[in-house]
C-alpha cells in the first residue's frame, strides 16, 4: 500500500488519547521551529517569505497524510537553495512552481516503479561532498543580509557573487551586523544548554527584540522583513506576511509558460526530484534509527511527490523531509504522522494570528539563523574527519563533488561525482579479477606437469576480462590438456565472453576442460555458442575431472607401450 502507509502503521500499533496528546506537543514544538525556517528559506531562494509558510502548511500536511514515514517533517529545506535560486532568478516564481510540479510527478513515478531502494546506491562521498558544498554556498549567500551589504546587480554564479560581495564590503551596516552576530551567538549558546526549547526560536526572538530596541533608541536602523517584502492578493495590499489563508491559483497560466519552458526546466525538475528523494529517504532512515520503527521508501516517495504536485497550486515551493525538524519532532515525543499534521496546522494558525508581528523580524536575524542551519547541515567537523581517514579515491570523489557544487552547481557535482565514483569502483573491482597459472599446486587438482590449470577468480566483465584472459596461452609443446577453473567466477558479460573466445582460439589444438561453471554463467556461454566447440568439455566437480584425465592418461600410456609389428619389403625378393 503506497497511500496512507505511515498512518495505517501507527493505527495498527495502537493509537490512544495519550499518544495523540504527545503528537500535539511534538507538532506544536516543531511548528515553532518551522515558522522562521520556512520564511528564511523562501527568502534564500528568491521568493517572498509567505511562500515558505505555504510550503510548510500544504506540503507538510499532504506528505504526512500520504507518506511512508511516521516521523518525517516536510517543508522547504536548505539543500534546495543552490538549485532553486538560479531557477527563480532566470524564470521567476511561476517557473519555480512549474519545476516543483514536474519534480512531484517524477517522485510519484519513482515510488510507483519501486525505486525507493536506489538511494542506497548513491556513494557516501558524493552525498557528503555536495551537502558540505551546499552548506558553504548557503552560508555565503546570507552575508548580504547579515552584513547589510548593498550589492550591485544580481549575479547568478558563485564566483560572480564572491566578486560582487567583495566589492560591496565597504557598505557594511553596523546595526544589521550586530543583530546578525547576536542571533548566531544566542543560537550557539542555547544549543549547548540542551533544553526542550529549540535554539531557532530563542535566537530569532533575541535578534528581533534587539533590532526593535536599536530602531527605537539608536541612531542606526536595522532592516526588517516587513520593509523589504510587499504583497498583493486581489484587492488586499500590505507589507510582510499576508494575513490570509493560502489561495488556490494557477500562476503559470501566462504567455511565458509553454512546452519549450517545460523542456528547459526538465533537468532542474529531475535534480530537484533526485535531491528530494535522497534527503527524504535519508531522513526516514535517521528517524528509523532514532525510534526503532521502519519506513516504506516507495510510499514515502509517493507522499513527497503528491505534496510537490499540489503545493504549487497554493503558492508553495519544492519541499522534502527535513532531518533537523524530524529529529526535533522525535525528541518532542511524536508517535505518528499526526504530529506532522499538527505542525502544519499550527503554522497555518500562527500565520493568520501573528502575520503582523512577523513583519518585525529583522532580515539579518533570519540570515544568522540560516548560517547556523547551513553549518549544521554541512557537518564541517565530520567533513574534515572524513578527509583524514577515507581512502584516497573516496577523498577524490568527495572533494570533486564539494568543489563542483560550490563553483558551478549541484547538478554538475552529482553527475560528475557519480561518474567518478563509478569509474573508480569499476577500476577497483577489475583489479580483483585474476587469471593465474597454478600448475601442479592447485587446491583441487594435482594432474601432473603436462596438464595446465588456469585458476580464474572474480567477476568477468568489460573492465577486467581483456587483461585477465591475456595470460591464457598454450604452456608448452608437452601440454596434454588445459583446465580452466571457473569455480570463483560469479558473473560474465558479453565483453568477457568475446575475450574468452579469443583465449580459447589460442587453445584450439588442446582439449579444454571447464570446471565448476555456475548455472547462469554456463547459460550465457551456451547462448553465445562457446560450448559448441569440439575441444570444450564441462565438469561440475574436481574428482570427476581428475578421474577422467587419469583414465585418458592411462589409455594413452598403454597404447604407447604396446610393441608394433614392422614389415620390410624389398624390391628384388618381394618378401
Amino acid at each position: 500500500m503506497l497511500l496512507f502507509h505511515a498512518l495505517s502503521q501507527a493505527w495498527k500499533d495502537g493509537y490512544s488519547f495519550s499518544k495523540f496528546r504527545s503528537d500535539i506537543v511534538a507538532g506544536v514544538t516543531v511548528g515553532i521551529v518551522a515558522i522562521p525556517l520556512g520564511m528564511a528559506l523562501a527568502i534564500a531562494v528568491g521568493v517572498p517569505p509567505q511562500h515558505g509558510l505555504y510550503t510548510v502548511i500544504v506540503a507538510g500536511l499532504l506528505a504526512a497524510l500520504f507518506g511512508g514515514s511516521r516521523f518525517n517533517i516536510t517543508g522547504p529545506t536548505a539543500a534546495f537553495v543552490v538549485i532553486l535560486l538560479p531557477i527563480t532568478q532566470q524564470y521567476g516564481l511561476s517557473g519555480l512552481m512549474l519545476a516543483t510540479l514536474m519534480s512531484g510527478v517524477i517522485l510519484v513515478l519513482m515510488g510507483i516503479l519501486r525505486l525507493g531502494q536506489l538511494v542506497a546506491y548513491v556513494p557516501y562521498p558524493v552525498t557528503t561532498g555536495f551537502t558540505a558544498g551546499i552548506g558553504l554556498v548557503i552560508a555565503f549567500l546570507q552575508l548580504k543580509d547579515l552584513l547589510g551589504l548593498s550589492v550591485v546587480g544580481n549575479p547568478i554564479h558563485f564566483p560572480e557573487k564572491v566578486m560582487a560581495y567583495a566589492s560591496a564590503l565597504p557598505s557594511v551596516d553596523f546595526a544589521d551586523t550586530t543583530v546578525g552576530l547576536i542571533t548566531i551567538t544566542v543560537f550557539i549558546a542555547w544549543s549547548k544548554l540542551k533544553t526542550r526549547i529549540p535554539p531557532h526560536v530563542v535566537a530569532l526572538v533575541s535578534g528581533t527584540l534587539l533590532a526593535l530596541l536599536m530602531n527605537h533608541f539608536g541612531s542606526s536602523h536595522v532592516g526588517l522583513l516587513g520593509e523589504k517584502f510587499h504583497y498583493q492578493i486581489g484587492d488586499l495590499i500590505g507589507q510582510g506576511i499576508p494575513q490570509v489563508l493560502p489561495q488556490f491559483s494557477v500562476l503559470w497560466h501566462n504567455d511565458s509558460v509553454n512546452w519549450s519552458l517545460v523542456v528547459e526546466l526538465l533537468p532542474a525538475a529531475f535534480i530537484i526530484a533526485m535531491l528530494g528523494c535522497i534527503e527524504s529517504l535519508l531522513c526516514a532512515v535517521v528517524a528509523d534509527g532514532m525510534t526503532g520503527k521502519k519506513h516504506n521508501p516507495n510510499a514515502e516517495l509517493v507522499g513527497q511527490g503528491l505534496a510537490n504536485i499540489v503545493v504549487p497550486f497554493f503558492g508553495g515551493i519544492p519541499a522534502t523531509a527535513a532531518i533537523a525538524r524530524t529529529a526535533t519532532n522525535i525528541r518532542s515525543g511524536a508517535f505518528s504522522p499526526v504530529s506532522a499534521i499538527i505542525h502544519a496546522l499550527f503554522v497555518l494558525a500562527a500565520m493568520i494570528a501573528l502575520a503582523p508581528m512577523l513583519s518585525y523580524v529583522p532580515m539579518s536575524a533570519l540570515a544568522g539563523l540560516l548560517i547556523m542551519v547551513a553549518w549544521n547541515m554541512s557537518e564541517a567537523p565530520h567533513f574534515v574527519h572524513t578527509l583524514k581517514v577515507a581512502p584516497r579515491r573516496d577523498v577524490a570523489v568527495l572533494l570533486t563533488c564539494f568543489t563542483l557544487t560550490v563553483v558551478f552547481d549541484m547538478v554538475i557535482a552529482v553527475v560528475v561525482g557519480l561518474l567518478l565514483a563509478g569509474v573508480l569502483f569499476i577500476q577497483r573491482i577489475a583489479s580483483l579479477t585474476t587469471v593465474t597459472v597454478v600448475g601442479e599446486q592447485h587446491e583441487h587438482l594435482d594432474l601432473g606437469s603436462d596438464v595446465v590449470v588456469y585458476d580464474i577468480n572474480g567477476p568477468l566483465f568489460f573492465a577486467a576480462s581483456e587483461k585477465a584472459f591475456s595470460v591464457i596461452d598454450r604452456s608448452s609443446i608437452d601440454t596434454r590438456a588445459v583446465v580452466l577453473d571457473f569455480t570463483d567466477v560469479s558473473t560474465i558479460d558479453i565483453t568477457a565472453i568475446h575475450a574468452f573466445e579469443n583465449a580459447l582460439d589460442r587453445l584450439r589444438h588442446y582439449p579444454v576442460y571447464l570446471l565448476g561453471v555456475v548455472p547462469h554463467v554456463k547459460t550465457k556461454l551456451a547462448n553465445a555458442g562457446v560450448l559448441a566447440a569440439d575441444n570444450i568439455t564441462l565438469y561440475a566437480s574436481a574428482p570427476s575431472l581428475r578421474e577422467h584425465l587419469a583414465i585418458n592418461h592411462h589409455n594413452v600410456s598403454s597404447q604407447e607401450s604396446t610393441p608394433s609389428t614392422v614389415s620390410l619389403y624389398t624390391a628384388d625378393t618381394g618378401v
